[in-house]
């Protein structure tokens, strides 16, 4: 089945662009699209989406408070942020919020296709600048945290140890010479026994425990 994706962002021009995309892109369907998050609950509930792609900057309610508003009512629904700029402050709080990667719009279509399929199956797709950015954050604040063994298996850490480095799931398959099931069970293992919900944490935990 096709997974819906719904679009908010208050470029008209944008999101005519990201509805062609998307209608053009085999597995993936158009749910709607919206320009900003004043109804954001009710345009959810109405779209049915497997995937969120959420500007940022936007008017009345922005993307980060719908981010929150989200998560509240739908913690399971994938939310790939967009914004033009690489703002730190604003790229920490989309994370805080509950997002599930980031992008920049100047990112190419296939670029985006990928980071939309990588999110859908549970990754954490950010552009390069961005996870570089990310670790620098997280390394700063989570660095003087204790150390605590988790006992992650030795092919365990090696796919944690990927995944703070940025690879999709599919990377990560082909570099371990396994499939993509087999890396799904080690994520979830690894989710687990880190006590998290996404990749996303599993990173931050992993860089603050000095676990890769």
């Amino acid at each position: 089945m096709d997974k819906r994706i719904a679009i908010f962002d208050d470029n008209s021009k944008r999101r005519e662009s990201l509805e062609m995309l998307i209608e053009l892109t085999d597995g993936m369907a158009f749910a709607g699209s919206f320009p900003d998050c004043s109804n954001v609950i009710n345009d959810i509930d109405i779209s049915n989406p497997d995937l969120v792609l959420m500007d940022i900057d936007m008017p009345n309610v922005n993307g980060i408070d719908g981010v929150i508003i989200i998560r509240k009512k739908y913690p399971d629904i994938k939310i790939l942020m967009q914004t033009v700029f690489e703002d730190d402050e604003k790229l920490f709080a989309c994370i805080r919020a509950g997002a599930d990667g980031y992008i920049l719009k100047k990112a190419q279509p296939q670029e985006l296709l990928n980071a939309i399929e990588d999110a859908l199956k549970g990754g954490a797709p950010m552009t390069p600048s961005i996870a570089r950015q990310v670790l620098r954050f997280v390394g700063s604040i989570e660095n003087k945290k204790q150390t605590e063994d988790f006992n992650l298996t030795a092919r365990e850490t090696e796919i944690l140890s990927m995944l703070v480095q940025g690879l999709s799931y599919k990377m990560i398959a082909n570099r371990c010479f396994i499939s993509l099931p087999t890396v799904n069970s080690h994520i979830q293992n690894i989710y687990e026994k880190l006590q998290v919900h996404s990749a996303v944490e599993a990173v931050t935990k992993a860089i603050g425990n000095k676990i890769v």
